[in-house]
């Protein structure tokens, strides 16, 4: 078998068969297939694209191309969740203790922000002493012990995906659906969970612009679960404006925490109890209405609460810490106010995004270092109407140098009309 061939058949609009795709993961990731046929491949199937089962090979292709997790030992227990990305994005901080709460094992690998969106390993590394990186024998050990327990991607978990999605990063071959659908799945196949829960996310802040893609992204990644035998739901939400009111690390972990101890109401808990609902739904084989009143009992009892302290105890976090005053204090504050009044229409999540990037809160490259109070707390959001002067959003971080480039790119995201906009829903459609 010669890439070369696997080359020409795609480019000339054939399928591959299961043997072909095995055989370039492999090759590739073994670099015994040169960078530059491995892009003449992937450009080929990003014009050409691929079906659902060669979608589906591919993705167990990169599964199997490094470390796997085995938890059979919980049986069908197991229930992973992924979000796409997004703006204040902080699901998984409540998620993953009212679903471990219910009985459901929960045991997950998350990754770091990078651009516009954050990342879940970030928030929790904020709280002195978590630790994100454990043994495999020590993450079951915890998962068995308090039904918890996540950290950020093994060295050797899915490797295929590594080389290959740094390669379609510089060959402008990333926006491909299956291309997409195979590096979320790979990773989350390796990761061991029986039941997988997805946060398709759709609008300005989110890498599926519309609605339109961010069906077909969740439909193949459905399949691609069915055809692996995970129970696979996905959730297609809202992203045209940052989730909750907060933007950074430590202020998110904050708001997370409100939301468990049943303080906090709005979407950002709408989405919360409807993750978790979908979660223990697929994970128990109990119907939607069942697992939603679960959820919220959750909550209300503070069952949560208690699970999620119980969980960053666990591993290493200081609550002590966590629950002081000082665990989001930072040192300089900046707010940011209305140059007219009206009705904010429009939010450009993206730059909201890249405003709190400017702060500190996120990277701009791989292994950046991260100021974990800096942020953004937005006290307008859209749909809200604002006085000349009034407070829109207040503004963290360790330095004042940055508010002012942070303020005016945060300031150019609003569009402010003299008609309140319609109300946009914050889950679009559920595929199943």
């Amino acid at each position: 078998m010669r890439i070369y061939d696997i080359i020409e058949k795609k480019r000339d609009g054939y399928e591959l068969t299961d043997e072909e795709i095995e055989f370039f993961v492999r090759g590739y990731t073994n670099a015994q297939i040169e960078d530059y046929c491995a892009s003449a491949l992937l450009m080929a199937i990003f014009f050409r694209g691929m079906n659902s089962r060669e979608t589906a090979t591919l993705t167990r292709a990169i599964c199997l191309s490094g470390d796997t997790v085995d938890l059979s030992m919980f049986g069908d227990n197991t229930v992973d969740k992924h979000s796409t990305g997004g703006v204040g994005d902080k699901t998984t901080l409540i998620v993953a203790p009212i679903v471990a709460s219910l009985g459901c094992s929960v045991a997950k690998m998350s990754g770091r922000g990078l651009g516009h969106t954050g990342g879940t390993v970030d928030k929790l590394e904020s709280i002195t002493g978590f630790r994100t990186s454990l043994p495999t024998g020590d993450i079951l050990a915890q998962v068995e012990k308090i039904g918890v327990c996540v950290v950020g991607q093994s060295g050797n978990l899915a490797p295929a995906d590594k080389k290959i999605y740094a390669l379609r990063d510089l060959t402008a071959t990333v926006d491909n659906v299956s291309l997409i659908a195979s590096s979320i799945m790979g990773k989350k196949l390796a990761a061991g969970a029986k039941s997988i829960v997805l946060d398709v996310k759709c609008g300005s802040g989110a890498f599926m612009k519309n609605e339109k893609d961010a069906e077909l992204l969740a439909t193949e990644m459905v399949e691609i679960g069915r055809r692996n035998s995970r129970n696979t739901v996905a959730l297609i939400t809202d992203m045209d404006t940052p989730l909750g009111n907060c933007i950074g690390n430590r202020i998110e972990v904050e708001e997370a925490m409100k939301v468990l101890k049943n303080e906090l109401h709005g979407e950002l808990r709408d989405l919360c109890v409807e993750l978790s609902a979908n979660m223990v739904s697929v994970c128990k084989k109990i119907g939607i209405p069942e697992a939603k009143k679960l959820a919220e009992e959750s909550l209300a009892s503070k069952k949560a609460f208690e699970k999620f302290l119980e969980w960053i105890s666990c591993q290493g976090g200081d609550v002590g810490f966590l629950l002081s005053d000082d665990f989001s204090k930072a040192l300089y504050e900046f707010d940011v106010v209305g140059k007219s009044q009206g009705y904010i229409s429009k939010t450009n999540t993206e730059k909201i995004g890249k405003a709190a990037c400017i702060l500190g809160a996120g990277r701009t490259e791989l292994g950046g270092k991260i100021d974990f109070t800096a942020g953004i707390r937005m006290h307008k959001k859209r749909g809200d109407h604002l006085k000349k002067g009034e407070k829109i959003a207040t503004l963290y971080s360790s330095t004042t140098s940055d508010f002012s480039q942070a303020a005016q790119l945060f300031s150019k995201a609003l569009e402010i009309s003299t008609e309140k906009p319609a109300p946009t829903p914050l889950i679009y459609k559920t595929v199943r």
